[in-house]
């Protein structure tokens, strides 16, 4: 199992500058503000889920890992944080077992192991849903996917409203990507450059060597606002979606034998969405959106 579209590669060089500390109130409110910002709706909001009732269930342990920021990570204080450990909390909260509730990091290979031999109830760490995984395991509902996006210099966008609008050679492409195959099926006449390794074509756009670069909306996102790109770049048209190329999405991994804690781990996840908080949790960590 690996994590689903995200990287593990860029994690130490985003704690390092800090991106994933608290944000300012401000901040916050800013990104509150704007409606574009919010959640992508996992959730038909006319639905009605029944809180069970978990008085038989003496605890719930959230298993995680501590290397898929911003989902979960080491803060600078030395603390688990991410936004699958403050999912954690607001379900308990919900669910009002908080004082039952716990949260371990354990090595991502282990994850399975350890929920399979009953060292945890719930996995919160952005596996990859397959069709294996279905079979053999429980599964809540998707609570987030994540896009595809373009990023395009703000020096080269006058002109170009819509990826559309680029020409043949001015998008730049990761070789033998997900994201590859799906620029090609959806945008087949823009015909990228394609490039050996991200880091290579996201120097290649600082230059101007290309115009625009197709890729993972989180990891573009959190570059977007790094030092290193240095202001150069703007997202570029809509978020990019697909269950074919990206898989099902994010969702907490149950065991078969446990379907009362899968059910109430629906409920809380709708709860939340109906209420806000759910889009609360991932403007604090996805400011600007994906």
């Amino acid at each position: 199992m690996k994590p689903a579209v995200v990287s593990r590669c860029f994690w130490v060089l985003a704690l390092a500058l800090g991106i994933f500390s608290q944000l300012p109130v401000t901040q916050l409110a800013k990104a509150q503000e704007n409606d574009a910002i919010s959640l992508p709706l996992m959730f038909d909001p006319r639905e009605r889920l029944q809180k069970p009732d978990l008085a038989s269930v003496p605890r719930i342990r959230f298993l995680t890992t501590v290397d898929f920021p911003p989902f979960n990570f080491i803060d600078q204080s030395g603390k688990l944080s991410g936004f699958h450990v403050d999912l954690a909390r607001e379900i308990c909260r919900e669910l009002e077992v908080l004082e039952r509730c716990q949260i371990e990091a354990v090595p991502y290979k282990d994850l399975r192991s350890a929920l399979e031999k009953g060292d945890g109830e719930v996995i919160a760490a952005g596996v990859r849903i397959t069709p294996e995984l279905r079979r053999d395991l429980g599964l809540s509902r998707v609570f987030m996917q994540l896009p595809a996006r373009f990023i395009i210099r703000s020096d080269a966008a006058t002109g170009v409203k819509t990826p559309s609008a680029l020409k043949p050679g001015e998008t730049g492409i990761v070789a033998g990507t997900a994201h590859e195959a799906m620029l090609a099926s959806y945008f087949p006449d823009l015909k990228p450059r394609t490039f050996p390794k991200r880091e290579e074509m996201l120097a290649a756009l600082k230059k101007g060597e290309i115009k625009a670069a197709f890729g993972d909306g989180l990891q573009l996102s959190f570059w977007q606002e790094s030092p290193d790109a240095n202001n150069c770049c703007d997202f570029l048209g809509d978020h990019y979606y697909s269950s074919i190329f990206f898989g099902d999405g994010l969702a907490l991994v149950t065991s078969k034998d446990t379907p009362l804690i899968t059910r109430a781990m629906d409920a809380a996840l709708l709860a939340l969405a109906r209420n806000g908080r759910l889009n609360e949790i991932y403007l604090r960590y996805f400011p600007n959106g994906l």
